[in-house]
């Protein structure tokens, strides 16, 4: 960009002015743009901390994909679909899971229940349960206890406290009802041991999740088969990639649920959250691009003769107004740039050296999440840019709009 515009524009950028406040002015709004900018940058980083936070924690708990029958019905032939799922493309994972409700009781209080049955070592290759054991271990392995060989239980450890469960060795009972029985069926009753605490970090997981063993799930719910296949992906993000392709290999009655479909309302209020607070603070450069508006109308103003001169010379009006459009680009420009400069700075020094710290108690986690995406910094410079240039528009139209002689004489 070597035009006579942007070199006119440049010089009148630099230049002092002989009304001081105009400069404050300019100043300003280049501080309100990259105010605005650096909001932006470090609000957004923030939300995509905490929104890959709560990501990590499910997808811990939950797998990228679930395989499962029309109407939750049972899945009888397990191997030969667990060696299909196994041998598809991008596959790193794949366990069988029984899952039903029922009521568990323990020291005479009793409560709702989701029951998750595992295969433990499978399920290691597909979830972080493991890592998320707090007390005691995965582990359903029969102990003797009271006098009787009793399966293990892991219990979340919300629910764990309501049950007054919460060492290792004390009994719980599980108990569900048939489902082909009628009102008379008489209820399926088992004793566990708890064997261990898990904290997914999720608090409607951890009040309502109880974990036991493949085997005891189907002696429990009366079940020949299991109810899906979890499946884990080497990028999460192929979840819906590799759905469509299962179904379209299996076909009816199979169907698939990606980690998105599972917690689909949590992840669209985080998305809208994000996109909300996006726009709200754009209001603070819309601010900064009012006070370049002043800034400009003050400068063309001041430069009333020099655009006369420049138009007897032969510049257009397209010419002027090229100017003064030039002008606001670089108050808009100076400002995104030092806006995006400290934003990545301060979340640097976040990322690296935890500065802003959390109570780890209340949010399992001991500072403020950042993640610093390059797709932020491109949406924001380009917004700030495009409100500088349209704030540049009327000034730089009513400075073109100066008929020569009016403009000279004006002096």
């Amino acid at each position: 960009m070597n035009s006579f515009e942007f070199f006119i524009a440049k010089r009148y950028f630099k230049a002092k002015r002989r009304t001081g406040f105009i400069s404050i002015i300019t100043y300003v709004s280049i501080g309100g743009v990259m105010i605005g900018v650096t909001a932006l940058i470090l609000v957004l980083s923030v939300m995509n901390g905490f929104e890959q936070e709560v990501r990590s924690r499910l997808l811990g708990a939950d797998a990228h994909l679930r395989l499962r029958k029309f109407y939750l019905e049972p899945i009888t032939r397990t191997d030969s679909l667990l060696n299909l799922v196994r041998h598809t493309k991008h596959v790193i994972g794949a366990s069988p899971v029984i899952m039903d409700k029922g009521m568990i009781s323990g020291k005479q209080r009793q409560y709702a229940t989701v029951v998750k049955a595992i295969e433990p070592d499978l399920a290691d290759k597909v979830t972080d349960l493991k890592d998320k054991i707090v007390l005691g271990s995965l582990d359903f392995s029969p102990r003797l206890i009271h006098g009787k060989m009793l399966p293990g239980i892991v219990l979340g450890r919300y629910l764990a406290d309501a049950l007054y469960a919460t060492h290792i060795g004390d009994v719980v009972t599980l108990w569900t009802m048939p489902k082909e029985g009628g009102i008379f069926s008489q209820p399926r009753v088992m004793q566990f041991y708890v064997a261990g605490l898990v904290e997914i970090g999720y608090y409607e997981y951890d009040k309502t999740l109880s974990y036991i063993a493949l085997q005891d799930a189907r002696k429990l719910f009366g079940l020949k088969g299991v109810t899906w296949i979890e499946i884990k992906l080497d990028d999460y993000r192929k979840a819906a990639q590799v759905a469509a392709e299962l179904e379209e290999r299996l076909g009816y009655p199979y169907t698939t649920e990606t980690w998105f479909q599972l917690n689909r309302s949590l992840y669209s209020w985080m998305e809208i959250e994000k996109w909300g607070a996006f726009v709200i603070l754009s209001l603070i450069i819309m601010v900064a691009a009012f006070n370049i508006i002043s800034s400009l109308i003050m400068v063309v103003m001041e430069k009333t003769r020099e655009i006369g001169i420049l138009k007897s010379m032969g510049a257009t009006s397209r010419s002027i107004m090229k100017i003064f459009i030039y002008e606001g680009l670089l108050v808009g420009v100076i400002g995104t740039v030092l806006g995006c400069i400290l934003g990545y700075g301060a979340g640097f020094i976040q990322l690296h050296f935890h500065v802003i710290s959390l109570p780890p108690d209340v949010y399992l986690i001991s500072s403020l999440p950042i993640v610093l995406e390059w797709g932020d910094f491109v949406a924001i410079s380009t917004i700030s840019i495009l409100l500088s240039l349209l704030a540049s528009f009327y000034p730089s139209y009513r400075a073109s709009k100066l008929v020569p002689v009016e403009a000279i004489r004006y002096e």
